[in-house]
């Protein structure tokens, strides 16, 4: 039997007893699950396919293929993707964690991801029994490493950093990725949640920009849970990689991991407009100002955190001692050691909760700091 690392998340237990103590409740801000009710024309969309007799296809209707394509030249700057350039998926971390079997990498075989990262990129490595590297710098692999290399994931906005790649940097990653004879998959999902400088200025790993117009062995991964409040949904797709594209589309047939065709259509309601987005965007933008500023005034120091739900935070401390300082106040965060060794001073900070328990967690850090 297979055996994975525990699911860390159970060693918050204590900590959410403790913040549970507070008289005013709870505001937990750990997990960046959406709170905001998904858009009524997207309800409205699902409701109106639910007649839905037939077995949907694993590739995608033409309809939501083509409205993944729309999105992907409207709001990313990639043109040249085909129809048969893009699936749905069942979420991106199916896709995440199944990605190296599909791509039949195996023992040997090094799957390279970035050094404070999602658990699920090394997870999908283990799965096949494949090496993961955490590294930043390509440069830094030694020779016989180079030459194992089949996968090198990025993840731009970076979860949980909320750092962006330039197109610069995304571009010298696809240089040394063909140099190796690797894939690369560029998971996006937090692409439409750019902040200050990077308001829809995120680039694509698909960008001509970044690779010369030739999409052979790239992947961007994408999610409507953020944008739109799909979460529950399991709204995603896949898209590039034209020479790699239908061997995933049959294995993925032969699987049986098929996106629901109610699903899909309210994917195409959902890619096909830009208002709820930018709403939804500006929820979050309006709880990022109340909760950065109470977060320094409580003696943190905020990291990267420009693009995506999350703010990154460190006071040079282990990052279970700022989680039991927060809990004291009721609050929850996410630890940073669970992205990897390099976050082991660091916390997360999610912007995922109402604007009532926001309020809450300002007026908690702040009266914190003045007693």
């Amino acid at each position: 039997m297979l055996e994975l690392p525990d699911y860390p998340w159970n060693q918050l237990a204590p900590y959410r007893e403790l913040a549970a103590k507070h008289p005013g409740g709870v505001v937990d801000l750990s997990i960046g699950t959406p709170i905001d009710d998904t858009p009524q024309l997207i309800q409205d969309a699902l409701h109106q396919a639910a007649n839905s007799h037939g077995y949907p296809t694993t590739q995608g209707t033409e309809e939501v293929r083509q409205a993944i394509i729309d999105w992907f030249a409207r709001r990313r700057n990639v043109s040249g993707l085909g129809l048969e350039d893009v699936m749905p998926t069942v979420g991106s971390k199916e896709m995440v964690a199944w990605l190296p079997l599909f791509l039949g990498i195996g023992p040997g075989d090094i799957v390279v991801r970035p050094k404070i990262a999602y658990p699920t990129y090394d997870i999908g490595a283990q799965l096949v029994g494949a090496t993961p590297i955490a590294t930043d710098d390509l440069d830094s692999l030694s020779a016989a490493e180079r030459a194992k290399v089949k996968l090198i994931w990025v993840n731009s906005p970076g979860n949980p950093t909320g750092k962006v790649r330039s197109v610069e940097q995304l571009r010298q990653v696809v240089d040394t990725a063909r140099e190796l004879g690797a894939v690369v998959a560029s998971d996006e999902c937090y692409a439409e949640l750019g902040w200050d400088q990077y308001e829809g200025q995120v680039p694509s790993i698909l960008d001509a920009r970044v690779n010369g117009g030739n999409l052979d062995d790239l992947f961007a991964l994408y999610s409507l849970s953020k944008q739109s409040n799909l979460a529950g949904y399991r709204a995603a797709f896949i898209a590039g990689a034209p020479n790699l594209m239908p061997t995933l589309v049959n294995s993925r047939k032969h699987a049986g991991m098929i996106v629901p065709g109610p699903i899909q259509h309210a994917m195409v309601v959902a890619l096909n407009d830009d208002v709820h987005v930018t709403v939804q965007r500006d929820i979050y933008r309006a709880r990022r100002a109340a909760l950065r500023p109470a977060l320094e005034n409580f003696g943190l120091e905020i990291e990267d955190s420009v693009a995506g739900l999350y703010l990154w935070c460190t006071e040079g401390k282990p990052s279970f001692t700022t989680i039991q300082r927060l809990a004291e106040l009721g609050i929850v965060a996410g630890p940073g050691v669970f992205y990897g060794t390099h976050g082991e001073q660091h916390v997360r900070v999610a912007l995922t909760a109402s604007d009532e328990r926001i309020a809450a967690a300002v007026e908690r850090l702040n009266s914190s700091v003045n007693r």
